[in-house]
């Protein structure tokens, strides 16, 4: 989808910087078990690379593995920005699922291209009242490339609220198609929340 310069994206990229930080007075989280989540994580998601399951078998282990290690209420929310502000309760339940649905199966297919490489836990950052446990992937062929998560407790448990691969950081990534998409049904929700259940 291409990238929509409007005025929603132009105002959502304003605010970026403070919006993808996670509200929270002080770390209670600690370096150990930030990696300890991403270790979990990446160990799930290597068995997956290495299952030789169907793609679309893969694709619903990455669809669970998400929902299980990512704060999603943070991220949907985060994706559809200041039009949540108009969804009713009804509309932003129908967008978190079909969001979360979306990008989990996104980012899995770009994760299903690491079958015959994995994926290995090489470090930890605190950042803020967060941290950034960086990973680096092992494709064969290829050269290795950088995969950070940053993980925060925000929501009561041990989550990760953003992705980036090879620099590309997801949330603002999935805030710019969402908005474009808006924008493409006109400003309407429940056509927008459609067309992302379409795109799954």
């Amino acid at each position: 989808m291409p990238l929509s310069f409007t005025r929603r994206a132009v105002c959502g990229g304003l605010a970026a910087t403070a919006a993808l930080l996670p509200a929270g007075a002080a770390f209670a989280l600690t370096e150990p078990e930030a990696r300890n989540l991403i270790d979990r994580l990446v160990a799930e998601v290597n068995a997956v690379i290495s299952s030789g399951r169907s793609e679309e078998a893969m694709l619903r282990e990455f669809e669970r593995i998400f929902r299980q290690y990512a704060d999603t209420s943070y991220v949907a929310a985060y994706a559809m920005g200041v039009d949540g502000r108009r969804a009713t309760a009804a509309q932003k339940r129908a967008f978190s699922d079909a969001f979360i649905t979306y990008v989990s199966r996104k980012y899995g297919r770009r994760f299903r291209e690491f079958i015959g490489g994995r994926i290995i836990v090489t470090g930890v950052k605190p950042v803020n009242n967060y941290y950034e446990v960086y990973c680096t992937a092992e494709l064969r062929g290829q050269a290795p490339f950088r995969i950070t998560f940053n993980v925060s407790d925000r929501s009561g448990r041990d989550q990760f609220f953003n992705l980036y691969i090879e620099g590309v950081n997801m949330l603002l990534t999935e805030r710019t198609e969402v908005g474009a998409l808006l924008d493409a049904n006109g400003g309407n929700i429940d056509a927008m929340i459609a067309a992302l259940r379409s795109a799954s």
